[in-house]
């Protein structure tokens, strides 16, 4: 009984502690699903970390086995993962066999010295990924097992190769911007926040004489000094100030001189820097102030000129006019400079100063048009009052115009009468009596009339002038005269006389016989306006009258002995029968010289009817000498002396009539009063009637005073 009771105690105690020990048992084994439940989702969570991070790792054993998420086999370009590193190549979007051989061995490297690398493979497909490796904890792999991660870089990688693309394009343009700002010809600086010189190029070392950039900002050279007050400094803050660009004209002194400068400050936007620029103005300034005294210079000559100009601006508005603008136009000297351009027609068209238009418009849109002209625009007015206005229009290259009119009245007037001169000269000069031509010093004959080529017997197309053709040479005309001369050396007479009048200025004359019996009298004489003037005059007929002269001298000789004669007196002579018609035909051959020397015209009537007279044929024949020489010297080239005989049953046997000079009422009564006369005319007509009443005759002179006398001989 003890027994059992012992054996239920320890079968009590046994169950206790087996109740208990079941118990622990039971807790514990839920405590380990508890972290089995949490282990899992641990595993889930890291699994799902792993699938949406940036990052994707492989894990490369050493035999080249590799193992990772599905994720990585997309990213790779695999549908899905390969079993080795090696194999990554494989597939037409998958890395390149020259990156799978580098990254091997990489991670051969890592395997063996576990020291990590980073590079980046591109694909086939386009991606750039970056890859990190290292080797795997022991906890994750085995020994010697390296671990990859693989970052997807491509959208990064394009923005990077942008990027710099973009930084050294800006390097580039920053360069050439700092080059450009170096060795531009203008000084240029920029200041800081503090208004201290931060930047300076090379012409503003070289402006303030500074041996360099450094020594400019060291001492802190100014360019410009200060303008009422005004630094540098400040007005650069000024310019930071407003936000806008502040420009000043300032003096400096550069280089010795002294010059003006147009000196800007501009602030960099969002820096709070101000950049400045100086443009040296000097020579600008000097070329306007030149430019102004050239304009009043100008202006002051156009006010003395005879010609009307008028400017206009740009703006198609009077700028200027001078005086004789304001005179020939009637424009009020203090309205005039200002006005427009239209308005300044209205004007003129009011005044009578522009021509009559019926389309005014249209003439106002015409002279407009002068102002885009490409050249000098030339037109001729004719306003009120008989005004001749020439006028011009020169297009100004600033868009505006200048005017100039000329009063051309007086010169169209003077022009009117030179023409008519010219004609006056040109009939005057063609119905000259004498041969005229003009020749130039350069031998070129410059006027001829009609007669001249007449009077030399000229080829009619040599003196033939066609409209734009040189006037003909005098050596041409020359060799043509010298083809009419009897003597054809004497043409270089006539061209000596030539050259004479136009070269030496010395008047020459002389005389040529041509081939067919003409005498011409040629002179050369100086003209004014340095021509020379060669005239020709036919003096055959005076040549002829000169040897009439002569022997009418001759016959005065002879007359004047019958003067002396005349005073003694008459004894009749032996008496003969005198055939009147041989006898009177001989002393007409007697005069057959002064006859024809006179060109004169002689008509004997008469034939062997006049029958015969006794007389003395001495005394008779030398009455009838007396009688033809009167009648020869009152006869004029072309005169007529007629001579008729009679026969027995006239008294007048012997009538000698001429058409010439009458013979005069007191001669006549001399020569047939029984007063001794007193003119030797009176005389020798006295003589010849003393000779004729020796013979018993009677001699009777007729005359009605004005023209021709008749001598008439009664014989018995």
């Amino acid at each position: 009984m003890q027994l059992s009771s012992f054996a239920l105690v320890m079968l009590g105690l046994l169950l206790s502690a087996w109740s208990v020990g079941a118990a622990w048992i039971a807790l514990g084994a839920h405590g380990r699903a508890r972290q089995a439940r949490g282990a899992r989702g641990n595993v889930r969570r890291l699994t799902r970390m792993i699938d949406t991070a940036p990052a994707l790792p492989l894990l490369v054993r050493s035999d080249g086995r590799i193992e990772g998420p599905e994720r990585l086999a997309a990213l790779l370009g695999h549908d899905a993962l390969p079993a080795y590193l090696t194999e990554l190549d494989r597939g037409p979007a998958g890395l390149t066999s020259a990156d799978v051989e580098t990254l091997a061995e990489e991670v051969r490297r890592t395997q063996r010295s576990a020291a990590p690398f980073a590079t980046v493979v591109p694909t086939r497909s386009g991606r750039s990924l970056a890859v990190r490796g290292q080797l795997a904890d022991p906890a994750i792999a085995p020994a010697s097992t390296a671990l990859l991660w693989f970052f997807d870089m491509s959208d990064s990688h394009a923005e990077l190769a942008a990027a710099r693309s973009q930084a050294a394009q800006t390097s580039a343009d920053f360069a050439a911007l700092a080059g450009l700002v170096e060795h531009a010809p203008l000084p240029m600086w920029v200041r800081g926040t503090d208004g201290s010189l931060r930047f300076a190029n090379q012409p503003y070392v070289s402006a303030v004489g500074a041996v360099d950039v450094d020594d400019v900002l060291t001492r802190n050279l100014e360019l410009v000094e200060p303008v009422d007050g005004m630094t540098p400094r400040a007005a650069a803050a000024r310019a930071l100030e407003k936000g806008a660009p502040l420009t000043r004209r300032v003096q400096a002194t550069i280089a010795g001189e002294r010059r003006a400068l147009r000196v800007t400050d501009l602030p960099v936007p969002d820096t709070g820097q101000v950049a400045g620029y100086a443009i040296d103005v000097e020579e600008r300034e000097a070329l306007a102030r030149e430019l102004a005294a050239f304009r009043a210079a100008q202006r002051a000559l156009l006010d003395h000129l005879p010609l009307a100009v008028a400017q206009f601006s740009a703006d198609r508005r009077l700028d200027f006019v001078n005086e004789p603008f304001v005179r020939i136009f009637a424009l009020p000297p203090d309205a005039a400079e200002g006005l427009a351009f239209d308005r300044l027609l209205d004007r003129l068209r009011d005044g009578g100063r522009l021509p009559e238009s019926r389309d005014f418009p249209a003439f106002r849109r015409e002279l407009a048009s002068w102002f885009q002209a490409d050249a000098p625009v030339r037109a001729d007015w004719t306003v009120k009052g008989g005004m001749h206005l020439r006028v011009l229009g020169v297009p100004l290259p600033d868009g505006g115009l200048v005017l100039v009119a000329e009063d051309r009245s007086d010169q169209l007037a003077v022009l009117a009468t030179r023409d008519t001169l010219l004609r006056v000269r040109t009939a005057m000069v063609d119905n000259l009596f004498e041969a005229v031509a003009v020749v130039a010093p350069d031998g070129r004959l410059q006027l001829w009339n009609r007669r001249f080529g007449l009077l030399w017997d000229l080829p009619e197309d040599l003196l033939h002038e066609e409209a734009g053709s040189a006037p003909p040479r005098f050596e041409a005309v020359l060799q043509a005269i010298a083809t009419r001369l009897a003597r054809p050396a004497q043409s270089a007479a006539i061209g000596d006389v030539v050259r004479a009048a136009t070269l030496d200025r010395r008047m020459r004359a002389g005389q040529v016989l041509l081939a067919d019996g003409r005498t011409l009298a040629f002179a050369g004489v100086p003209l004014p306006d340095g021509n020379g003037m060669l005239t020709t005059l036919d003096i055959t007929g005076q040549k002829l009258r000169e040897d009439v002269l002569r022997e009418r001298a001759d016959l005065v000789e002879r007359a004047d002995q019958a003067l002396q004669q005349a005073a003694v007196p008459v004894v009749p002579g032996a008496r003969e029968t005198v055939d009147l018609l041989p006898f009177v035909t001989a002393a007409v051959r007697a005069q057959e010289a002064a006859i024809s020397a006179g060109n004169l015209m002689l008509d004997l009537r008469g034939d062997r009817g006049a029958g015969e007279v006794q007389a003395d044929p001495a005394q008779l024949g030398e009455a009838l000498q007396i009688l033809l020489g009167r009648a020869i010297a009152d006869c004029r080239p072309g005169g007529r002396i007629q001579v008729t005989l009679a026969g027995p049953r006239k008294p007048e046997r012997i009538v000698l009539a001429h058409d010439g000079i009458a013979i005069a009422p007191t001669v006549l009564e001399e020569a047939l009063g029984s007063a001794p006369p007193r003119s030797e005319a009176g005389r020798v007509l006295a003589r010849a009637r003393t000779l004729v009443e020796a013979q018993d005759g009677k001699l009777r002179l007729r005359s009605d005073g004005v023209r021709g006398t008749i001598a008439a001989i009664t014989l018995p």
